[in-house]
């Protein structure tokens, strides 16, 4: 079963590759989610407004402490900087979406493998993926408890487009069971190679080629001055016109997914986004982020309130995401 914005997927981001038009400042609205039962009614617009418009906004009063994300920043770094052989030992198994890669996303945007490695968790399908206490004290316990924490900002924002959709308040929380086996939300640590000195200056370089997510919320984490990334509201745009967001180490960048689209009929807009490679002058470094991707369970049924799209479990529309838009390397 394949949606009306699977058939040429693939095609639209093959467009999407090029370099498009001069960065476009659009505003990337930064919404309170201080008091948040309080302010409910108020959040839940000001969230529906900053979706529907652009797909992306990010969060302040989260309440996710900042020492707990700059530890997790520090525990990333040391994760990537074992040696390749010992990150090898914990391979990511495609299907569960677990474990380490590298150089091996190659996205029909740009045709070349993102330049980046990462190490995805998805909680029922790590048994042994984790490194060893040896390898690096505490990780796992570390990284399992900024997984949770992530996995309750994405439901608070979620249970207002619940709200705002005409479901029960806990719908997608009860579609998102850390306890179930069927969990498929994932925390993926991701680490950009630094750009290498010959290639500095060098136009039409991507660290990461324009996608839209798959899941129905990504939490992305940043830290403040490594930058890049871009996004390009509306999947139909016959002009690009990216917009740069600016890194926060305090704030929570988030986008809509291609899942929630289908499950708000089209309501929500997933958009396009990339990481550009850094400019002359620019920090040309390492870069570090964290992703917490909300996707439903796989044994979840998505079906939207006005029933546009027939429905499909959660695990049949990633696996339709997957082979519309990736291809092996080689």
């Amino acid at each position: 079963m394949t949606t009306s914005y699977d058939l040429s997927e693939v095609s639209r981001e093959k467009q999407m590759g090029g370099l498009g038009k001069e960065t476009t400042d659009r505003e990337i609205r930064v919404i309170d989610l201080t008091d948040f039962e309080n302010r409910r009614s108020e959040i839940t617009e000001e969230l529906w407004a900053a979706a529907t418009e652009i797909g992306f906004f990010q969060l302040s009063g989260h309440g996710i402490p900042q020492d707990l994300i700059d530890d997790m920043f520090g525990a990333t770094a040391d994760f990537f900087a074992l040696p390749e052989e010992v990150k090898g030992q914990y391979p990511l198994v495609k299907k569960n979406n677990a474990g380490w890669e590298s150089l091996s996303q190659v996205r029909p945007s740009i045709g070349v493998p993102d330049q980046k490695e990462s190490y995805q968790i998805t909680r029922p399908h790590m048994d042994a993926l984790w490194p060893t206490d040896a390898e690096l004290a505490g990780f796992r316990s570390r990284v399992l408890d900024f997984e949770g924490r992530a996995w309750a900002v994405a439901m608070r924002v979620l249970s207002c487009f619940a709200d705002r959709l005409g479901f029960e308040r806990e719908y997608f929380t009860t579609a998102h069971d850390p306890s179930s086996a069927s969990y498929q939300s994932a925390l993926r640590l991701l680490h950009y190679f630094a750009v290498p000195v010959e290639l500095r200056g060098v136009a039409g370089r991507w660290r990461a080629g324009a996608h839209t997510d798959f899941d129905c919320l990504t939490l992305l984490f940043q830290r403040d001055g490594q930058g890049g990334l871009q996004v390009c509201p509306g999947k139909e745009m016959d002009e690009q016109q990216w917009t740069s967001i600016t890194p926060s180490s305090s704030l929570i960048t988030c986008n809509i997914g291609d899942m929630l689209t289908r499950w708000s009929d089209d309501l929500l807009p997933s958009n396009f986004h990339r990481v550009r490679s850094p400019g002359e002058g620019e920090y040309q470094g390492e870069r570090y982020s964290i992703a917490y991707f909300a996707q439903a369970d796989r044994d979840a049924v998505i079906q939207g309130p006005a029933g546009k799209y027939p429905p499909v479990t959660a695990a049949d529309f990633l696996t339709q995401r997957v082979q519309a838009n990736y291809r092996p390397r080689g």
